[in-house]
């Protein structure tokens, strides 16, 4: 097994996925998903070549289930002597971090400290980084954050209209998160289209929902803000609301702040609407007559549309729109919907390239159209072990 190879590991609060990835071909010999930690019907399913493993039983902790899945890379017969690195995704690395980091423990505490920004994340992307260490004490360990791609945002663009000294005191600015992906999928649409000098708008819309404004290599601006809470309607969170709402909650309905954090993060969005967050379950629920579906579905898209118009214009026109994540890349009502009738724009999707589905990257707009609208598959894990092997074998 070559030395190049790299653990990915993205750990949270209640599951962790992890890749082993080479860097240089880009193919994954192994991956797997941990679920349901630290309850008794807990479940590890790893996946090699063709094949896959299951394991089904109580996972105590982070700490046990990586134990047993890096048993299943024995049982499989993959050794993980040959990795050459550890790459953490670490969500929030705040002004102090934004390249790929070689983690110590003074990092470990920093991160920690950083969990204040995100209490939902950080905290278990460290006890992931801990178990790593532990089950790996001689293989260099990396973070790469989520915020480092939008590091560089325009001070009109990463800045919050509130006092300035208390912004400075207590870090508040937009940071934005999946830039990971954001990055590797904008420099995807550069190499497919044979061009460095796009404007581009990417639309990862998964479970966590973000968008990104970028001309050429530059990100000029991001949806998620302090928080990965800021922007679009998400799975279970609200994106933008009134800031007054927190206020009105706590005075009105005497919910306090862990309440409230709760309903935002965990209760809103898709499920807080209709009930669901799974988009599958959605559309079937839609289908079904269900008006509150069709609302949610309603107000997402609405959401959708209005960042994409502002991305338009804070551009002055753009050359390339991209789709990408699990709703992005396979929900093509999604990405009709969230195009109709911009003709006049120069926008026009396909119907026949917009209804196929594969892995590749892929056309999905008319030849008509001056804008070209893209499917683009991310690989954040690709990503984060290819910037893990440059830290740490250059």
């Amino acid at each position: 097994m070559t030395q190049s190879l790299v653990l990915v590991i993205n750990s949270g609060s209640s599951s962790v996925k992890y890749q082993l990835v080479d860097p240089a071909s880009g193919d994954a010999l192994a991956s797997g998903l941990v679920e349901r930690i630290g309850e008794d019907d807990g479940v590890i399913t790893h996946h090699y070549g063709d094949r896959e493993l299951e394991h089904r039983g109580p996972i105590a902790d982070h700490a046990a289930g990586m134990r047993l899945a890096f048993g299943m890379f024995e049982e499989s017969g993959q050794s993980l002597d040959g990795v050459c690195a550890v790459g953490h995704r670490v969500v929030h690395g705040g002004e102090v971090f934004y390249e790929p980091t070689l983690i110590t423990d003074d990092v470990v505490a920093e991160i920690t400290r950083l969990s204040e920004l995100a209490p939902l994340h950080n905290p278990a992307n460290v006890t992931g980084i801990d178990t790593a260490r532990e089950l790996l004490p001689d293989v260099a360990q990396v973070a790469i954050f989520d915020t480092a791609f939008f590091h560089r945002l325009p001070a009109a663009a990463r800045t919050y209209a509130i006092d300035a000294e208390v912004a400075q005191q207590y870090g508040i600015r937009r940071y934005g998160f999946h830039g990971t992906s954001h990055e590797y999928v904008s420099g995807k649409v550069a190499e497919f289209v044979g061009r460095d000098d796009l404007n581009q708008i990417v639309l990862h819309l998964g479970n966590g929902a973000s968008a990104s404004a970028i001309r050429g290599s530059e990100v000029i601006d991001t949806s998620m803000g302090l928080t990965p809470l800021e922007g679009l309607v998400m799975g279970t969170r609200s994106g933008d609301i009134d800031p007054g709402i927190v206020m009105h909650l706590r005075r009105s309905a005497d919910m306090d702040i862990d309440a409230i954090d709760q309903l935002l993060n965990r209760r809103s969005g898709i499920k807080g609407l209709s009930g669901v967050n799974d988009f599958r379950e959605l559309r079937k629920l839609i289908d079904a007559g269900n008006d509150a579906a069709k609302l949610a579905y309603d107000v997402y898209i609405h959401r959708l549309r209005r960042y994409i118009g502002a991305y338009l214009l804070e551009l002055g026109g753009v050359d390339v729109i991209t789709f990408t994540a699990g709703v992005g890349e396979n929900s093509s009502e999604v990405r009709a919907d969230a195009l109709a009738g911009l003709g006049r724009l120069g926008i026009e999707i396909d119907a026949e390239r917009n209804a196929v589905r594969n892995h590749e990257a892929r056309v999905i707009s008319t030849e008509a159209s001056a804008v070209t609208v893209l499917v683009v598959p991310t690989n954040e894990e690709l990503a984060i072990a290819r910037a893990a092997a440059a830290l740490v074998v250059g």
